[in-house]
């Protein structure tokens, strides 16, 4: 049976009396399963480099996984096997017990952080990278005293001890997992310990003067587009070719200077700002932004109140767009995959260095610091799930500090100047002479 797979379908799809199954009509390989007590499950089709015919659940059924989900699952596990992985081989493989570190972040791990944050894919990629010296090593051979070489290993290449400490971080819910599933009987960085690390809570903001050059790089890079465009089309218009369509009056010449703008005022991540939607802009008189759950670091939807400039620059950019779904859409119209070439020119028309687009991120919760802005209201703003990340902005607010301990002189005054009962009868005047006489 083809259909393409939808929620009305699945929903109204009767179970039969042997389990069958339903091609997709959108995505070749993708398909739906439903079994005769009613169970609705997601899979995918292969061919495998043997060239049999194989069959691989997603382990997501319906309702509580969507189509459009489970389809975007099936289309990342298609594209791995494309480039060779065989995920029924190392399915098969673990059962005898031969499941290495990078087969189970391919296989049933990389599916769970799919399903669970956005930042799965640069996760799996940042601990195939690190620990790739342990690609091929089971993970039950991995112990305690193989990862304290790494570590030790990694000090004396002159890492970080903060960041040997995250990719440890980022490698224990591995094994967690591990165990959870039975796969393992113990965690093999139960006893390793973070390395004491004497970081200081300095973060990369710009300067009045370094957001002053960036600001004027942006309106002269529009200025320079129009000019190329305006000789273009001229030089086009002398040889009778068709001219390039004129960049809009009132609006921007591309996506970077509103980007850039709208992250500066902010504070969105560069992943929320590239799948954020016009549906969840809201640009009334209480305007502001709504990231949901599925597209936060944290899982947790949050809004974003847009201040006066950044709710201008929604408002002119969204005059020039065609109707889409994305904010910052890719010329195709999907969403964009490399901001990398335009900010890296920018920065270096700006004379802005040692300074990424994430810094953004830091330089708006700097500046709300460094005006007052208690660090709560900070945190809610960026969307941290603890205030132990946004503490990291605390000493950009030394004032507070010097109000708290100034309190201490403050109260000192006051006791000296506030005099005692003894006091106040020692200084008396003296009756006069005439009423002591009466």
């Amino acid at each position: 049976m083809r259909r393409k797979i939808t929620r009305e379908l699945l929903r109204d799809e009767p179970p039969r009396s042997k389990a069958f199954d339903i091609a997709d009509t959108e995505l070749k390989g993708f398909i739906a399963r439903i079994t005769p007590s009613g169970v609705k499950s997601y899979g995918i089709r292969y061919t495998s480099q043997a060239g049999k015919q194989m069959r691989y659940s997603l382990k997501m059924t319906f309702p509580s996984t969507s189509p459009s989900e489970a389809r975007e699952a099936a289309r990342i596990l298609l594209g791995r096997i494309a480039v060779g992985e065989d995920p029924a081989a190392e399915k098969k493989a673990k059962k005898a017990g031969k499941l290495t570190l990078v087969g189970f972040l391919n296989g049933d791990y990389g599916d769970h952080l799919r399903s669970k944050t956005k930042t799965a894919e640069a996760t799996i990629l940042r601990l195939k990278k690190v620990f790739a010296q342990f690609s091929d090593t089971p993970l039950e051979e991995i112990d305690a005293i193989t990862i304290e070489r790494w570590r030790s290993a990694r000090i004396r290449a002159g890492i970080a001890a903060a960041t040997v400490n995250r990719d440890i971080g980022a490698l224990r819910p591995v094994f967690s997992r591990a165990i959870d599933w039975q796969l393992l009987t113990e965690h093999p960085l139960k006893q390793i310990k973070p390395l004491k690390s004497n970081s200081d809570p300095i973060v990369r903001y710009l300067t009045e003067a370094e957001e002053e050059r960036l600001r004027t790089a942006l309106e002269r890079r529009e200025q320079r587009y129009r000019d190329e465009r305006q000789r273009a089309n001229a030089w086009r218009t002398a040889r009778r070719q068709e001219l390039l369509p004129e960049y809009p009056e009132t609006g921007y010449v591309d996506y970077l200077m509103p980007a850039v703008l709208l992250s500066l005022n902010t504070g969105i991540r560069q992943g929320e700002l590239i799948a954020l939607e016009w549906q969840n802009v809201h640009l009334e008189s209480h305007a502001r932004l709504f990231i949901p759950g599925r597209q936060s670091k944290s899982g947790r939807g949050r809004h974003i109140p847009l201040n006066d400039e950044a709710k201008a620059v929604l408002m002119r950019w969204k005059a020039q767009q065609v109707h889409g779904r994305l904010v910052f859409p890719s010329r195709e119209g999907s969403e964009l995959v490399e901001v990398k070439t335009a900010w890296r020119t920018l920065l270096r028309d700006a004379e802005v260095t040692a300074f990424r687009w994430h810094d953004m991120r830091h330089h708006f919760a700097s500046r709300l610091v460094m005006v007052g802005v208690d660090l709560n209201t900070v945190r809610e703003l960026l969307g941290h799930a603890d205030l132990q990340m946004t503490l990291r902005y605390a000493h950009l607010a030394p004032e507070h500090k010097l109000s708290a301990v100034q309190k201490l002189v403050r109260r000192r005054q006051m006791t000296d100047a506030v005099p005692s009962e003894q006091d106040t009868v020692d200084e008396r005047p003296d009756p006069p002479a005439s009423t002591i006489l009466s």
